[in-house]
């Protein structure tokens, strides 16, 4: 009785309080600051704070009972890690219990798929397919809004170049055109046709800024770089998730030149808000405001939440710095109550756009969530994308694709039957009710070949061992085999927020496994799993066939059925360089050339070079095969100088020179020859993905405008000089197939 004249209350005040709040995606400054008239400074500081809910058998509320109490005398604005239509209700319905009722946001991190996982980020940046990419977010978005969530902590839009670093996983690799790219296509799939529509969810840009360049590829480590390395390389992909929308920013854990992102005006104010105009608002990082005092830059938390708040961080992540101390900061007149104001507007406009005041259970529908989590649609979605992620890096002999007349198949190595860690890092915890609709790659070859083909197994050792002794068995499945399919790689929770490593190569003894069953002279095929780039020297020089297959999500196995059968053509490219070891670490393809550059590998005395490795890496930024092969020629460009205000027109002709129907990624280099400042030996200015039938050829064609001949001077000022450019076309950073050159004239 007592609960339900509960909810008759509630609904009598929601009734009353109808004409104030905004409709869906219709916030007004006016209706804004309405609200915020109405408002205590308690309740201010208290839409500043958000805290994380601790899921337990009993249900998603804090084990703290001050947690309820807080939320109910309107102290909380926002929860995270409380998810569930039936358990966002709840709390939602505590919020409802505060004097003004203002909801709360849920959020949650969503990084790559909800209930239905998708390949890790940096995997899916790898098909180059912005639409694939889109429909990834799209499908998660859709399935987390279904769930009771508003927010998600993503798309991580850090650009990075060392692979040491656990969080590469997250990420779209080393170049700044194609993070941006991917930036957009993620924060357009999250947010979808706007927010206030209940399959949309806010989108969060994240890490502000330059986490990715950790100092060491240590995690949470400083960083220090000139401003010209910030704007050229790390800054591009956060400024274009703001033209694309983003509704939220999260900053980073890492220092940028000596102060912390958490606190850093320069990033906060001058940048995000000020320069780009930022609408939305700023999260701190987990306990990011609080970890200051460590940094060493404040001494305690009420300064902590005074620089915080000063710098434009607008919400705190559960380091209770604002609760704790912003209204004493506010009352000693270290804090100008306007600044407190601004951050609560930000948050109010975005739950208004939700159309949590309309209906703050909007997003609590059973029924819907129901219908639309693990749906054969979001599968079908999922095995499409992970099938576009694999990267094709050996085919000798076109010993790819299988014939699905083989009779005998091993498969073999300690990942082959594995279904959790084909989720990889950073998935959502689902109590380990979906293991059932995990599909290992053991699982998806038998899917695909069914009863036609014998399959036998060995796992031959665990992923960290270094016992040799289940080799004898391996070696006997596979001389009884036609064709060898070894997984091997890293397990999940090698690769992730707090997983930096010295060293990534392929752990314990599986090197050694590939090369015993590489000894008894079967066809090998290796499947590499992982969630960054690792080192594989002995595999790369000796195997036939080795496809990078990452860690794909829950339709892993039948992705991999799929490309090694051919029903899908390979076209993955790396997005981010593989290292021939860790001492080459950074290795990246927009290098500059230096005064004594490598003109040929074996002539490197006095020159920027190894004596004990060549400078290149294992495998390139932009490369991957197919199993066809294509042809580029007759290129043509429309003049051979132009003014800034004109364009040219590079054409040329690709043709699928192979017998089967395939995509390929035509990668557009450009280099400025002699500036005021020096440029890179090349950067990616555009692509296009291209599907063609085999003797299929097009005409193609990039445009090159004045934006892609631009860069910072001197000054750091955007402009263009005269000169001469080199214009390369192919299908990898280190495979221009392409090449002419023209000038840009006053």
């Amino acid at each position: 009785m007592h609960k339900i004249a509960l909810f008759i209350f509630i609904g009598l005040e929601f009734s009353v309080l109808q004409g104030l709040y905004a409709q869906p995606s219709k916030a007004s400054d006016k209706q804004v600051n309405a609200l915020l008239a109405k408002m205590t400074l308690d309740e201010k500081v208290g839409q500043l704070n958000q805290y994380t809910g601790d899921r337990a058998a009993t249900g998603p509320l804090s084990k703290s009972a001050d947690k309820l109490e807080e939320i109910k005398k309107g102290h909380v604005g926002s929860m995270l890690n409380v998810r569930g239509a039936k358990d966002t209700r709840m709390v939602q319905e505590v919020a409802m219990q505060s004097r003004l009722k203002i909801p709360l946001i849920f959020g949650l991190d969503v990084i790559h798929g909800y209930r239905v996982t998708f390949p890790v980020p940096l995997a899916e940046a790898s098909s180059w397919d912005m639409e694939a990419i889109e429909l990834s977010a799209r499908t998660a978005a859709t399935e987390a809004a279904a769930s009771g969530l508003h927010w998600t902590f993503a798309p991580m839009v850090d650009i990075f170049r060392d692979p040491r670093w656990g969080r590469v996983m997250e990420g779209a690799g080393e170049d700044p055109y194609l993070g941006s790219l991917i930036a957009k296509a993620r924060v357009k799939g999250f947010q979808g046709k706007g927010l206030g529509n209940t399959d949309a969810v806010m989108a969060c840009a994240k890490h502000f800024a330059a986490y990715g360049a950790a100092i060491g590829g240590r995690d949470y480590n400083a960083v220090d770089m000139s401003d010209r390395q910030l704007w050229e390389t790390y800054l591009p992909p956060f400024k274009a998730a703001v033209d694309a929308g983003v509704a939220t920013f999260m900053n980073s854990f890492n220092e940028l030149n000596g102060i912390p992102a958490t606190g850093n005006s320069y990033l906060q104010r001058n940048i995000l808000k000020g320069k780009w105009n930022f609408q939305g608002f700023v999260v701190s990082d987990w306990s990011s405001i609080g970890e200051m005092i460590a940094h060493g830059f404040v001494e305690n938390k009420y300064e902590a939440a005074r620089v915080a708040l000063t710098a434009g961080n607008d919400m705190d992540m559960e380091s209770r710095a604002y609760t704790e101390n912003l209204v004493q900061l506010v009352n000693d007149g270290k804090v100008p109550v306007k600044l407190v104001d601004d951050a609560v507007r930000r948050i109010l406009r975005k739950k208004f756009e939700l159309g949590l005041f309309d209906d703050p259970f909007r997003f609590c529908d059973e029924q819907r969530e129901q219908a639309v989590l693990n749906s054969p649609e979001s599968k079908k979605a999922a095995r499409m994308v992970a099938a576009k992620s694999i990267v094709l890096l050996k085919n000798e002999k076109q010993l790819l694709p299988l014939s699905k007349s083989v009779k005998n198949i091993a498969i073999i190595g300690p990942v082959a039957k594995s279904k959790n860690d084909m989720k990889g890092a950073w998935s959502v915890y689902w109590d380990g009710k979906d293991d059932k609709d995990l599909v290992s790659l053991y699982d998806g070859i038998k899917n695909k070949v069914g009863n036609d083909v014998s399959l036998s197994y060995a796992k031959g050792c665990g992923i960290k061992d270094t016992s040799r002794n289940g080799f004898a068995e391996a070696v006997a499945v596979a001389q009884k085999a036609d064709v060898v399919i070894m997984a091997v790689g890293e397990s999940a929770d090698m690769t992730g927020e707090s997983k930096s490593k010295t060293n990534i190569h392929i752990p314990g003894v599986q090197e050694d496994l590939v090369k015993a069953i590489q000894a008894t002279g079967k066809p090998v095929v290796v499947l590499l799993m992982a969630g960054r780039p690792t080192i594989f020297n002995w595999i790369a020089d000796n195997v036939p066939a080795i496809l990078y297959t990452w860690w794909l999500g829950s339709e892993a196995g039948n992705a991999m059925a799929d490309v090694l059968f051919g029903d899908y053509n390979p076209a993955g490219k790396l997005t981010m360089s593989f290292p021939r070891s860790e001492g080459q670490i950074p290795v990246y393809y927009s290098y500059k050339n230096t005064g004594r550059p490598v003109i040929k590998e074996k002539e490197i005395l006095y020159k920027s070079a190894y004596t004990d490795s060549p400078n290149t890496p294992r495998f390139a930024f932009g490369y991957g095969l197919s199993y066809t092969t294509f042809e580029y020629s007759n290129l043509k460009l429309s003049k051979a100088a132009i003014h800034n205000n004109e364009t040219l027109i590079a054409s040329f002709t690709l043709t699928n020179s192979g017998k089967y129907k395939g995509e390929e990624v035509v990668q557009l280099y450009l280099r400025d020859m002699v500036a005021s400042v020096t440029r890179p030996v090349k950067e990616l200015k555009d692509f296009i993905k291209i599907s063609l039938e085999p003797g299929e050829s097009k005409t193609l064609s990039f445009t090159i405008d004045k934006e892609k001949l631009s860069f910072y001077n001197q000054r750091m000022k955007r402009t263009t000089e005269p000169g001469r450019f080199e214009l390369m076309i192919g299908s990898a950073s280190n495979d221009i197939r392409l090449n002419s050159g023209f000038e840009l004239v006053d």
